[in-house]
């Protein structure tokens, strides 16, 4: 990890204050014989000295933990990272402790909080994080990465993503390539970084084969369910309803399957469905759903490798990650309707 700046000490503090250390540390055990005007002052110059108490020693036989923390629901992609997390922790002999924790609990006292209870490093997925946040971090020496990100701060960080724009490519070529022109997109945040890059690879298959993105076709949402029945619904309420659609998640083109059965609609005979994740609901859905892999277990994996690496003070060759998509067929879609 990159030198960052000076932890501040109990002495720091102490010299801050115009008390002892003794009385600081008296103070953050909580003990009772410090006057409550010297306990505020002191409670004050720790919050701005952003001290963080040196992490508990482990005994020989205590076990290293990393978080991996998620600040929405988890769902199947969820359950996807966090298998690949557990494989490569328990290969290098690390406990993974998952949580879950909303992008405005994030604060200075998180990270104490962390280094508190002997984490060795963090990975924060699908996360949306302020510039503050890598440095409350950084500040505490705890090695941060990120999964897919919905923004990069400003400040560098070390994030695993996969090749969302190549997906966003592969999944749009293959509806094209079945006769389809009317083609529309329902995505996730319009502001996260996966999302921008798939939309973008879907507008670049668009473009380059000549079919029209038609007002109404892009929809942004929040990668889940209910976003996608509502998206199909709004969608194929249009005038010129499209024939194929390409969803931003799995979960998402679930829910644009139920709007298209309200509708009276047949996958993929009136219309098509390809989504992006590859999770176990692909194989479920009826039909099986095309889609485009995003290799989320292996994200997990390498997410976990890297910030041990981080922890242990090594230098990473990338601070970013990119690991290949993959289409997968299976039976949401078809040639468009009149096309032999």
């Amino acid at each position: 990890m990159p030198a960052g700046p000076r932890r501040a000490t109990l002495a720091t503090v102490a010299a801050s204050a115009g008390v002892s250390v003794a009385t600081v540390s008296k103070v953050l055990n909580g003990r009772s014989d410090v006057s409550p005007a010297t306990r505020s002052l002191v409670q004050s110059l720790l919050q701005q000295h952003d001290y963080v108490a040196p992490a508990p020693r482990r005994e020989p036989t205590g076990l290293a933990t990393v978080e991996v923390q998620f600040d929405a629901d988890l769902n199947a992609y969820s359950t996807e990272i966090i298998q690949g997390a557990v494989e490569a922790g328990a290969e290098a002999g690390v406990g993974i402790v998952i949580s879950m924790r909303k992008g405005a609990d994030r604060t200075t006292t998180w990270a104490r909080e962390l280094v508190a209870a002997g984490r060795r490093a963090l990975i924060a997925v699908t996360s949306e994080l302020t510039s503050g946040q890598p440095g409350a971090l950084a500040r505490a020496r705890l090695p941060l990465v990120l999964i897919d990100p919905l923004n990069l701060p400003r400040t560098r960080v070390t994030s695993i993503g996969s090749t969302n724009f190549a997906g966003g490519l592969a999944a749009t070529h293959h509806l094209l390539s079945l006769g389809h022109r009317r083609v529309a997109y329902i995505g996730g945040p319009a502001t996260a970084a996966c999302n921008q890059a798939r939309l973008h690879g879907y507008r670049a298959a668009m473009e380059a084969e000549g079919a029209p993105v038609l007002p109404g076709y892009v929809r942004s949402g929040h990668f889940r369910y209910h976003d996608g029945v509502e998206g199909g619904a709004a969608v194929l309420g249009l005038p010129r309803a499209p024939t194929a659609i390409f969803a931003g998640s799995d979960e998402m083109a679930v829910g644009i399957m139920e709007a298209a059965r309200a509708r009276g609609l047949r996958i993929p005979e009136d219309l098509s469905i390809v989504g992006f994740d590859d999770t176990q609901i692909a194989q479920v859905t009826s039909p099986p759903l095309t889609t485009i892999r995003q290799p989320l277990r292996e994200m997990g994996g390498v997410a976990l490798r890297t910030a041990l690496r981080l922890a242990a003070g090594e230098r990473i060759d990338s601070h970013h990650v990119e690991l290949a998509t993959e289409l997968v067929v299976r039976g949401s879609t078809a040639p468009v309707p009149g096309r032999s």
